[in-house]
């Protein structure tokens, strides 16, 4: 079997992993996402590529992976606001690994919808090649809702263009907390561009108990919202990026039963986010967890935890080619 990863970051050009955050993931990740800390020090950019490529051509279950930057908050005259040094890859950037990577590499740009050449800058990767979105509305203060953005979805939609929206929690950078519900989806829903919600709309409302809770009835209600969008929307899709991370991990069991919207999931990681596959809340006993943790590329550890859950005959692994036109 093999796949293609719908959710994948590339890290800025200028990324710097000089953050507490940063140095606590390197030293204790590096490793296990097939990277080499004191090459991340030294050269991270460069050291950061070189891995995702060669963790991605030795991987035994994941072929391609959806590829993408994320834009830096900008004003209506397209000035800069903030620009993250870890995320905030660029669309050219994306385009040079694609080049280099034409195989296994495909491209979706990110372009936020409050600079003034919008329309035209999707147009541009368009014609490049690109071959879908990436919003992260919430880092830039941008509420989908507006019928501002109209015409922005429907330039997606004329050019069949899919859109991954992020919904949940955001714990990296900063996050308008008012663009992170799952209404971010309704607006380009009805224009009737083809929409992924990414990471299954799961987060946390500061309730600690409902957050470890196994319970369904606990998880967050935009969770189950979702899976009734699911049922009744023919262009929604969702994607399982950063399900293995220790609290989101729970809802697995649960969502491998919903047989009815499994025509609508996608596989996805969100590579490079760290997990542990040892301590974390599904409901696999340890010797799998040790097996999975023992798996030295990340793409594969990932699917196989996955593949605990959704078998290989599933539609997930290859629902992505509703959506890639190649």
């Amino acid at each position: 079997m093999k796949t293609l990863d719908i959710h994948t970051h590339l890290l800025s050009s200028e990324v710097k992993f000089d953050r507490f955050f940063d140095k606590f993931a390197i030293n204790f990740f590096a490793k296990k996402f097939g990277l080499e800390a004191k090459e991340l020090y030294e050269n991270p950019y460069e050291a950061y590529k070189k891995g995702l490529i060669n963790n991605l051509r030795s991987s035994k279950y994941v072929g391609k992976i959806a590829l993408f930057g994320v834009d830096a908050k900008v004003n209506e005259r397209g000035e800069i606001l903030h620009k993250d040094k870890t995320v905030c890859a660029t669309n050219d950037d994306v385009f040079e690994v694609y080049k280099e990577n034409p195989g296994i590499i495909v491209p979706f740009f990110s372009i936020n919808p409050l600079r003034p050449d919008a329309l035209e800058l999707i147009e541009k990767y368009h014609e490049k090649g690109f071959k879908g979105a990436k919003f992260l509305q919430n880092y830039w203060g941008v509420d989908t809702r507006k019928e501002r953005f109209r015409a922005y979805f429907e330039k997606l939609k004329e050019l069949n263009l899919p859109l991954i929206v992020h919904v949940g929690n955001e714990n990296t950078i900063h996050s308008d907390k008012a663009c992170e519900d799952i209404s971010m989806l309704y607006h380009p829903l009805k224009v009737g561009v083809k929409t992924i919600c990414a990471h299954m709309a799961l987060g946390y409302d500061g309730n600690i108990f409902r957050a470890i809770s196994k319970k369904p009835r606990n998880f967050n209600k935009e969770y189950h919202a979702l899976l009734e969008l699911l049922k009744t929307h023919d262009n929604l899709y969702a994607d399982v990026s950063a399900l293995l991370t220790p609290v989101r991990a729970k809802v697995l069991r649960h969502l491998s039963e919903q047989k009815e919207v499994h025509e609508k999931l996608l596989y996805g990681s969100d590579f490079p986010v760290p997990y542990s596959v040892i301590y974390n809340s599904y409901d696999l006993n340890f010797k799998t967890r040790l097996d999975l943790h023992k798996l030295q590329n990340p793409f594969d550890r990932y699917a196989n935890g996955i593949l605990e859950y959704f078998d290989e005959e599933n539609p997930i692994w290859s629902n992505y080619k509703k959506l890639i036109v190649e």
